[in-house]
Formats: C-alpha cells, structure tokens, sequence
C-alpha cells in the first residue's frame, strides 16, 4: 500500500497524525527560514552560478518564483528580527502574515506588531497595519518601471519601508524587498508602476476577485486580478456601446423618426 495512501486510518488517528504535521510543519518552516537567511548573508548563492538568492531558490532548489519571494521576504526579515522565526514556529504567526510584516518591522516596533499579529488571518493583519501605517495622499499614479527598480515587493504586501533619516534612499534592500536578478542595462519593456488609495469596499471587491481566480492565479497576484477584471469590464461596455450603436443605426436605415424618451424605454 502506498504510503501516502489513509483510507485505512481511523477517524481518530487521521486528526491526531493531521495535527501532529501541522506542528512539525511550523518547526520546518522557521528552520528553512533561518538557513535561507544564513544563506542569503553569506552569499552562498554565488559559488553556486546564481545572481541572486531568488534565483538560487527557483532554479536551484525548484522553488516557484511566488515562494521564492515569500520565503526570502520572510527570512530577512527574521534574520533582523529572530522572534519572527519563534512565532512561526509556535503557530502565532504564519508564513503570509510574516511576510506582511516584514517592511514594517523595527526595533522599536517588533515586539508590538508581532504580539498584535498572534493567531490572526492575512486579512486582519492587513487591517491592522493599514491603520498603523496608512498610505500617503498620493491619490493616482501610473508611470514606466525604471530601469533601477529592481527591488520588487512581493505579492501581498503592505510597503511601509522608510526612508533614511537624512531623506536619502538606502541601496540596501529592506527586509521586505527580494531582489529579482542582475540589474537590467534598460528600461523594462511594457512595464508601469500603478499607484491608487482606494477604500475598504474596493479592497474587499479586489478580495473577492482573487478568491473567485484562486484556481487560474493561486499567488492571488493583484496585477492578473485588475487584468482579467479589465478584460471583462471591457468586454461588457464594448458589446453595450455596439448594441446601442447598432440599434441607432437600424432606426436610422427604417427611416422612421423615434422620440428620445421612446429610444431610451
């Protein structure tokens, strides 16, 4: 009998051996983060014919490019702060959850954030970090990549990373920031930067789109979410325009006179 194969476990046993996995999984989780950072510091990626951490994780330990981010974000960010590997191992605290943390962390702050953060869901803490750290007025904003913007945060995250106290930006990539290869000589080809506040109800409505796309986008990525949203809300106003677009021109043809109020009942 193959082993993964339970039908033959009790009711009972099957929870107890679940529960027992769940712990041991949590365990496995800090100890990977740890030895992730050590090797991020280290540079170890290096010798091994990589450029960065994140491509030593998808191309040499076969990671996908979303649990690369994650588990990098979340180990800098622990390698900083080791508490964050204790909560993760406790149960307090989850990968996503460490994750969102992560640019907001401090030492004056960690101990708070992380206590705030225990036993709580990704929404929540996203709640709570949006009222501790809430987003400037910058309004809207749509502008090309730059060719330096390297630095990516990834998916999910709330960006409170500050800047240095004299104003300037530090080279150095906060612990929520993963590095995505060598720099690039040009400009990223079709590439802009969306900037927008928007409210509770869009966030929950951009929640629910990512819900409803769980099994076409699992990373939940908010880019392919407003994407197939687009492609949708144009579809729905293109046939519209040309229904109307085609009746007008049908009563036109008809050479009949129709009162406006009749055309729009």
């Amino acid at each position: 009998m193959h082993p993964n194969v339970l039908a033959h476990l009790s009711d009972t046993v099957l929870l107890r051996n679940l529960v027992e996995l769940v712990v041991q999984d949590r365990h496995t989780t800090a100890s990977l983060l740890a030895h992730i950072a050590e090797v991020d510091s280290r540079k170890l990626y290096a010798p091994a014919g990589h450029s960065s951490m994140h491509a030593y994780c998808v191309e040499g330990l076969g990671l996908s490019e979303d649990a690369a981010y994650k588990r990098i974000q979340a180990a800098r960010a622990a390698r900083q702060f080791p508490a964050v590997l204790d909560a993760i191992a406790m149960g307090r605290l989850h990968l996503s959850g460490a994750c969102l943390l992560a640019p907001c962390l401090t030492r004056e702050n960690a101990e708070e954030l992380l206590a705030e953060s225990a036993g709580r869901r990704k929404s929540e803490i996203e709640d709570m970090l949006a009222r501790r750290f809430p987003p400037p007025c910058v309004g809207s904003m749509l502008r090309r990549l730059a060719s330096s913007g390297v630095a990516r945060l990834a998916p999910g995250q709330v960006g409170c990373v500050e800047e240095a106290p004299d104003g300037a930006k530090s080279d150095e990539l906060a612990p929520g920031q993963v590095e995505v290869g060598e720099k690039p000589t040009s400009t990223p080809s079709g590439q802009f930067l969306v900037q927008v506040v928007v409210d509770s109800g869009t966030r929950d409505k951009i929640r629910r789109a990512q819900e409803l796309l769980s099994h076409s986008i699992p990373s939940g990525d908010v880019a392919q979410v407003i994407d197939r949203a687009l492609d949708a809300l144009i579809t729905a106003l293109e046939k519209r325009t040309i229904g109307v677009g085609a009746k007008r021109i049908a009563a036109s043809r008809s050479g009949r006179h129709i009162p406006a109020r009749v055309r729009r009942a």
